[in-house]
C-alpha cells in the first residue's frame, strides 16, 4: 500500500518540509516519521517502505497520511486467471480484488468453476495463466509465505478420523509453526470460535456431521491467517446446524478476510457483503444482493398486481395502453380474481395508468405493489442467459472504476 506523508520532519534539521504527494485520499494518524529506517530512495511515495511510524519518541507529531483509495486494505488480487483442462476451461479469465474485512460469496451451479478458482487462490493446484497475490504476496512465487496468510477449509473436512478433537488440532497447530507456548491458548480459542470447547476428548469419527465440519474450521482459523476461505461449509448440515454455522461465519467476518462458496442463495445473502455470481468459469454478475437487485431492475418498471375480474377483461381494458405489458397471469385463491404483473420496460410510473383503466371498467384493484427480482431470481437468470444482458454489469463496474479515478 502507498503511504506517503504530507508533512514530515527533515533527516537533519527536524524540520518540517512538505512532501511531494498526488491528492489522494486523507487518513489523520498521530506518529513520529521513523527517519533511520528509510533509505533516500524508499522515500517516494508509493514505496512499500515509505510508512513506518513508531509512536515511541516524545515530540510527536500529529501527521497526515495520504492512502491511495485503490490501494486501501486492498488484501486479495486475482488477475486474468485461467485454468484449462485440455479444450475446456474451469476458469476462463477471471479478475477480481477483497478488501480486507469482507465477507464474500462465490455463487454458481455445480461445475461452475468455484471450487477451482479457490483451489489456485490456495496454492492447491496451479493456474494455466494469470497471478494470485494474498496481502501482495504471489501465490505461484513465494507459496509458503503465502499460505501463512490462508485458512482453507474444503468441502470435505480434512480430518483424522482416529484423533480427538483437541489433539487433531494441536497437530494442525504444530504443522502451522504456532510456539509451543502459545500453542494451549491458540487451540482453546479456535475452539471457543467454533463451539466445541465442550468436545475435546471426543473421537472425531464419533461426531456428526456439523461437528466435524466445526472442527475443520477451527483448524483453518489456526495461526491467525488473514484469509479463510470455504468451499461450500454448509452442505450436508441440517437446518439448526446450517443456522449455528452462518453466526460463525459472520463472527469470523470481524477479525478476517472470509471467501466461501456456496449454490445456496439464502446462505450467500444472510452472511456476505458481496456476491460474485460463476458461470461456465466466468463472472457474470458481481455486487451486494442490493446492487445487483437495483441494476436489473433498473429501467423496468415493474407492479404485482391482484384484480377482481376476468383475465379477457384485464386484458381488453389495458388495451388503451399499450406501454403497459402483463406477464405471470395465474388465477388467483379468491373467486373470479386474477394475480398478475404489469410492468413498462422504459421505467415510466405506470401506476396511475393501471388504476384509471381498471376503474373505467369497473375492476377492483384488491393488491397493488412494486416487485423486484430476489438474488434466487438474479442467479437463475444470469446462469440461463435469460432476461438480463449481462453487459448491464459490466457496464455499471466500468462505471464504479470510473467514479473511484474522478475522486481520486
Amino acid at each position: 500500500m502507498g503511504i506517503c506523508l504530507e508533512r514530515l520532519p527533515h533527516v537533519r534539521t527536524n524540520t518540517l518540509k512538505r512532501a511531494a504527494c498526488p491528492p489522494l485520499e486523507r487518513i489523520w494518524v498521530d506518529g513520529w516519521y521513523k527517519r533511520k529506517a528509510i533509505s533516500h530512495g524508499q522515500r517516494r511515495p508509493g514505496h512499500p517502505r515509505y510508512k513506518t511510524f513508531t509512536n515511541s519518541s516524545p515530540n510527536q507529531l500529529h501527521t497526515m497520511l495520504y492512502c491511495h483509495p485503490k490501494e486501501l486494505n486492498k488484501l486479495i488480487e486475482v488477475k486474468n486467471l485461467t485454468k484449462q483442462y485440455g479444450k475446456i476451461k474451469a476458469v476462463d479469465n477471471i479478475s477480481f480484488s477483497i478488501k480486507q474485512g469482507e465477507v464474500v460469496g462465490f455463487l454458481g451451479p455445480n461445475g461452475a468453476g468455484k471450487t477451482t478458482t479457490m483451489s489456485i487462490m490456495t496454492g492447491f493446484i496451479s493456474a494455466t495463466h494469470g497471478e494470485v497475490t494474498i496481502d501482495g504476496i504471489d501465490i505461484t512465487a513465494e507459496p509458503e509465505k503465502a499460505k501463512r496468510q490462508i485458512g482453507y477449509l474444503p468441502d470435505t473436512p480434512p480430518v483424522y478420523l482416529d484423533m480427538r478433537v483437541i489433539e487433531y488440532l494441536n497437530f494442525v497447530a504444530d504443522m502451522k509453526g504456532v510456539p509451543r507456548a502459545k500453542r494451549k491458548e491458540t487451540v482453546e480459542y479456535v475452539m471457543q470460535q467454533t463451539s466445541i470447547a465442550d468436545i475435546p476428548k471426543r473421537l472425531i469419527k464419533n461426531l456428526s456431521r456439523g461437528y466435524k465440519q466445526r472442527v475443520g474450521l477451527a483448524q483453518a482459523m489456526i495461526g491467525n491467517p488473514k484469509v479463510i476461505i470455504m468451499d461450500e461449509p454448509t452442505i450436508g448440515l441440517d437446518p439448526k446446524q446450517i443456522m449455528e454455522m452462518r453466526d460463525v461465519i459472520k463472527n469470523l467476518g470481524q477479525k478476517h478476510t472470509v471467501i466461501l462458496s456456496s449454490h445456496i442463495m439464502q446462505e450467500v445473502s444472510a452472511v456476505c457483503d458481496r456476491v460474485m455470481i460463476i458461470n461456465k468459469g466466468k463472472i457474470v454478475a458481481e455486487g451486494t444482493p442490493e446492487s445487483l437487485s437495483e441494476t436489473i431492475n433498473k429501467g423496468a418498471n415493474k407492479i404485482q398486481v391482484k384484480i377482481k375480474g376476468t383475465e379477457a377483461e384485464i386484458l381488453q381494458a389495458l388495451v388503451p395502453f399499450p406501454e403497459v405489458e402483463a406477464e405471470n397471469i395465474t388465477p388467483a385463491t379468491e373467486e373470479n380474481t386474477v394475480n398478475l404483473t404489469l410492468y413498462n420496460n422504459d421505467g415510466i410510473d405506470i401506476r396511475e395508468q393501471i388504476f384509471t383503466c381498471m376503474a373505467k371498467n369497473n375492476l377492483p384493484i384488491l393488491l397493488m405493489k412494486p416487485t423486484e427480482m430476489s438474488l434466487e431470481d438474479i442467479f437463475l437468470s444470469v446462469t440461463s442467459g435469460d432476461r438480463i444482458n449481462v453487459t448491464a454489469f459490466e457496464n455499471l463496474h466500468q462505471k464504479e472504476v470510473a467514479d473511484n479515478d474522478s475522486n481520486v
